[in-house]
């Protein structure tokens, strides 16, 4: 009773080819918000355009704000039963339905209706983003090299790639699903309930997996060992005296605002510039699959070229297809082409950034003896909430900068429309992802030899 539990050595067969599943039921679930959130609040709840402008700010501007606390309060709170991370898989997704749901529903009129969606859209995403955190902290827990490391990141970001594929059928289809049973208003809050059911589910399975994995102190009169508590101090030197990860941080935010930017104007550009709106469906599946083609082809890329080489090439092949299709802008079959490859690009970087974030958690407790993995692993959501609000104001800048007006018609759109839809399609996302490269040949110099001699030095401390 007075020894701790023994991590496993090695990744599991199950871990090889199912960790990501949670990834993918979660990713399934958030695509409820990401797809029919404005639209339910304007279509089906019926709010006016400043009430619908109200509710979306204020709660990504609370949820971006949060975003760094979950990782600082699974690093200085005392574990519970299962280990200081893997509790949280199983502790709090059950809660995320039930929250989840209510986002999507109308309760009477007026502003009583609005507040509880808001508090509903916050509170389920502080619970889901503890469960997110702890997710991807297990990926350093688990993985004790960066080949292990690289090989996890790679499972999840196939099974998270894969759910988009998987969304653009169920989601529309359980949606109306839902509404011939409990009526249009309400739809996606039941759909929003069963895919979050389906995560807490697969986050449960994760929980499973990883059993073994993490050190677990005895129930009674457990104590946390030195290097494992963490206070305010520790974290912040964590951050601060870890150069590669201000860097890392840099480019995560260019690879998310590729992303998220791309996702807000692919639609104008086959409106106004392609002149058939209607291929929008057909690009979204074709790049997704070239997503998660690229995500499962990460590993192989890492393990031959290392993950940060890997990383950095791969971003700067993506600036340089981007900068191409933008010359070519009007050439709708090419710039398909080199989207779709740019976006097999995208697979391979959301595949590589978790494990880099793994080599900085080594580094941090190389350099300051104390293991902050919960709070590193944390601000991966900084990036992901940052780009997710910058990414309306690029799109309104662009738009602004081609005099766009709803008035226009699309099969007569101006060259100087279609020219700003074009720099904001390819053109801002290919600078952000040269600063990336830059911020990534500078700034992280973590080499493969580099993360496994610290990790040498870390072990023969204990």
């Amino acid at each position: 009773m007075g020894e701790e539990k023994q991590n496993k050595k090695g990744l599991s067969g199950a871990l090889k080819k199912f960790y990501g599943v949670g990834d993918c039921g979660f990713t399934l679930m958030s695509n409820i918000e990401s797809y029919y959130f404005s639209f339910f609040l304007t279509n089906l709840a019926q709010f006016s355009l400043p009430m619908v402008t109200f509710i979306t700010t204020v709660s990504s501007t609370v949820d971006a704000l949060l975003s760094w606390i979950y990782g600082a309060i699974l690093n200085s709170i005392k574990p519970m039963k299962w280990g200081r991370y893997r509790s949280w898989l199983i502790a709090i997704p059950w809660l995320v339905p039930f929250l989840y749901a209510f986002q999507f529903v109308k309760i009477g009129d007026g502003i009583l209706s609005a507040v509880i969606i808001i508090i509903a859209a916050i509170a389920s995403h502080v619970a889901w983003n503890f469960a997110y955190v702890a997710n991807v902290s297990m990926i350093s827990v688990a993985g004790s090299t960066p080949e292990e490391r690289s090989q996890l990141s790679s499972t999840r970001a196939a099974w998270a790639n894969l759910s988009k594929v998987i969304f653009s059928y169920v989601g529309p289809g359980l949606a109306a699903f839902m509404a011939g049973i409990i009526g249009e208003v309400n739809q996606y809050g039941a759909a929003a309930f069963v895919l979050g059911c389906v995560m807490a589910v697969l986050y449960y399975a994760h929980f499973r997996m990883f059993d073994g994995y993490e050190t677990v102190q005895p129930e009674k009169n457990a104590k946390t060992t030195a290097k494992d508590k963490t206070g305010g101090m520790d974290l912040i030197r964590a951050l601060l005296q870890n150069p590669p990860l201000i860097a890392l941080l840099i480019a995560d935010l260019a690879k998310f605002m590729f992303n998220f930017v791309l996702m807000g104007v692919a639609a104008y550009y086959f409106s106004y510039i392609a002149g058939n709106s209607g291929m929008l469906p057909t690009y979204i599946l074709v790049t997704n699959i070239f997503c998660v083609v690229g995500a499962y082809l990460s590993k192989t890329l890492s393990n031959k070229f290392s993950t940060r080489t890997t990383t950095i090439g791969v971003m700067a092949i993506q600036a340089v297809l981007l900068i191409v299709s933008f010359l070519f802008y009007n050439n709708v079959t090419l710039v398909i082409v080199l989207m779709s490859v740019a976006m097999f690009g995208y697979g391979i970087t959301y595949a590589c950034t978790p494990a880099l974030y793994g080599d900085t958690i080594v580094y941090s407790e190389w350099k300051t003896g104390k293991n902050a993995a919960g709070w590193i692993s944390g601000l991966q959501n900084v990036p992901l909430k940052v780009s997710i609000m910058t990414r309306g104001i690029i799109i309104s800048a662009c738009l602004a900068m081609g005099n766009f007006s709803t008035d226009i018609d699309p099969a007569q759109a101006p060259e100087e429309l279609k020219r700003a839809i074009s720099i904001g399609f390819m053109i801002i996302p290919a600078i952000a992802l040269i600063i990336a490269v830059v911020a990534l040949l500078f700034g992280f110099k973590l080499t493969r030899e580099k993360v496994n001699q610290y990790a040498a030095e870390i072990a023969s401390r204990s």
